[in-house]
């Protein structure tokens, strides 16, 4: 299957129930070490425990800038092939 196959609603809706499940079972995984791991990270010589700010604003800022690129993705998508 290539990447223009999926522009059709019907490929993309069965590829996504197939692949749901998993990535979201790999989300709930990956959140609760992330979670285990940033409640025992050890406090900053210097700063102490305010550098804990950094494992939520930095995935935070990284997310928001690769949702802002997936949409401009899609609405040249929606653009150019006037796909809803």
């Amino acid at each position: 299957m290539t990447l223009i196959d999926l522009a059709n609603p019907t490929r993309f809706l069965a590829l996504a129930a197939r692949v749901l499940p998993w990535l979201a079972a790999a989300t709930v995984i990956l959140l609760a070490i992330g979670l285990y791991q940033s409640a025992y990270a050890p406090d900053d010589y210097q700063q102490g425990a305010t550098v804990k700010i950094m494992f939520i604003h930095v995935p935070n800022a990284w997310l928001s800038m690769f949702v802002w690129g997936v949409m401009s993705i899609a609405s040249l998508g929606t653009l150019v092939w006037r796909h809803p």
